[in-house]
């Protein structure tokens, strides 16, 4: 199994202070995204790579390559963030035989179909089901925007 060193749900992907935070607080070197829409959509991938901190590579891959490749033996001196827009990417991982101890959410925004249960986060209930359900598979889940704030333990919240 590949190193993985931060999974989180956010539906901005790579975005400014909080990529930047988690990347230097984890020490990450390559940003794996997991989307099966976005691998067929190659302006958003240019963007999201350009988007990356400097020295930070960014593979968008389908949930089974995802598994695949997260699967392999590690490289030397790879440290890898996984990002996923929605809970049901992280579940696909860890149905797949991805070992993930811990998920931290980040936003999740308002849209049709998801209600409020955090200031950032918004989910749908066939979200807050996914998510249930990766908590019974014994992952850790917790809320924190950034790597200074206080993480909050999602069971507490939804």
């Amino acid at each position: 199994m590949r190193n993985i060193v931060l999974a989180r749900i956010d539906d901005r992907l790579i975005h400014g202070q909080v990529v930047t935070s988690w990347v230097k607080q984890t020490n990450a070197n390559r940003i794996i995204i997991v989307d099966n829409p976005l691998t067929k959509d190659v302006f958003m991938q240019r963007l999201l790579k350009a988007a990356a901190p400097s020295g930070i590579s960014v593979s968008i891959l389908t949930t089974e390559d995802a598994v695949k490749f997260l699967k392999e033996e590690p490289s030397a001196g790879e440290n890898i963030i996984i990002l996923v827009k929605v809970p049901e990417a992280i579940e696909a991982l860890i149905d797949g035989g991805v070992v993930l101890d811990k998920v931290i959410l980040g936003g999740m925004g308002a849209k049709e179909g998801r209600s409020r249960f955090n200031k950032n986060v918004s989910a749908s209930s066939k979200e807050v089901e996914c998510i249930k359900r990766i908590l019974e598979k014994g992952v850790s889940m917790y809320y924190q925007m950034v790597p200074n704030e206080r993480a909050v333990d999602v069971k507490k919240i939804i």
